[in-house]
C-alpha cells in the first residue's frame, strides 16, 4: 500500500504527532516505572510488541535506539517518541528489513543499546521472531528479555491484536529484566528456531514470575 502523501494527511499526521507528543510528555511525569535487574552493559532489549511503552523506562535513552515500523503508524510514533529523547530505527520483517538490520548492527557496534518488539509489527502476538537473533549473532551484544505489569487501574489494555498495554494517567508499574543471553556467531536454522524458542520461554517465564509476585518487586 502506497503512503497517503496528500495535503489533507500530511496535516492529519501532523496533528496526531503534536497530540502524541503531548501525552507522551504527560505521562512521562505520571508514570512510575520500578526496574528489577536493569542490564549494566549493552544490551537488546527483547519485548513484546504490548509493552513497547517500556521505553519510557530506558535509563541511558542517548544510548538507545529502538526498531520501529517503517508505515505511516510507525511514523508517527516515531516522530513522537523523539521528544522522549528516544531515538528510532525504520524498519520491519517485510519492510526495509535489510536496511534496519545493517544500521542496527552499526549502532550497535558503536556502543548504543537497542530495544526490539519481537512479535511486531502485526504478529503472531507472543511469537519470537528470528530477527533478534540475527542481530545478536553478527552484533555480539547479548539479548536481555523483559517483562512488564502494574495492578493500577489506570494501566489499561486496549482492544488491538497483541492487547496494548497503555498507563494512562498516574501509573505505578514494575518492569523485570531477565539475564543476558549470548548468541553464538555461527547457528544452524535450526538452532536459530530453538534460540527463538528459548527467548520467547524466558519472556513468558519472566511474565509469570513478575506476575506473581508483583508486590514483593514493587516494593523490593
Amino acid at each position: 500500500m502506497k503512503k497517503d502523501t496528500t495535503f489533507s494527511a500530511k496535516i492529519k499526521m501532523w496533528i496526531l504527532i503534536k497530540l502524541l507528543k503531548l501525552f507522551f510528555l504527560t505521562e512521562q511525569h505520571l508514570l512510575k516505572i520500578k526496574s528489577i535487574n536493569y542490564p549494566k552493559e549493552q544490551f537488546i532489549f527483547s519485548m513484546w510488541h504490548c509493552h513497547q511503552c517500556l521505553v519510557y523506562g530506558v535509563k541511558d535513552k542517548s544510548k538507545f535506539y529502538a526498531l520501529i515500523s517503517a508505515s505511516n503508524d510507525g511514523e508517527i510514533i516515531a516522530k513522537a517518541a523523539e521528544c522522549l529523547n528516544i531515538k528510532s530505527i525504520r524498519g520491519s520483517s517485510k519492510r526495509k528489513a535489510v536496511s534496519a538490520s545493517l544500521e542496527m548492527i552499526d549502532k550497535l557496534k558503536e556502543g548504543n543499546s537497542i530495544g526490539i518488539m519481537v512479535d511486531g509489527p502485526k504478529g503472531p502476538k507472543g511469537r519470537v521472531k528470528d530477527g533478534i537473533i540475527n542481530i545478536a549473532k553478527l552484533s555480539g551484544v547479548p539479548i536481555v528479555p523483559v517483562a512488564w505489569a502494574s495492578k493500577d487501574k489506570t494501566f489499561h489494555e486496549l482492544n488491538t491484536w497483541d492487547r496494548f498495554k497503555l498507563p494512562f494517567g498516574p501509573c505505578k508499574t514494575v518492569a523485570l529484566y531477565g539475564e543476558p543471553i549470548y548468541i553464538p556467531s555461527e547457528l544452524t536454522k535450526e538452532e536459530t528456531q530453538d534460540l527463538c524458542l528459548k527467548i520467547e520461554n524466558e519472556m513468558n517465564k519472566l511474565q509469570a514470575d513478575l506476575e506473581n509476585n508483583y508486590d514483593k518487586y514493587l516494593e523490593a
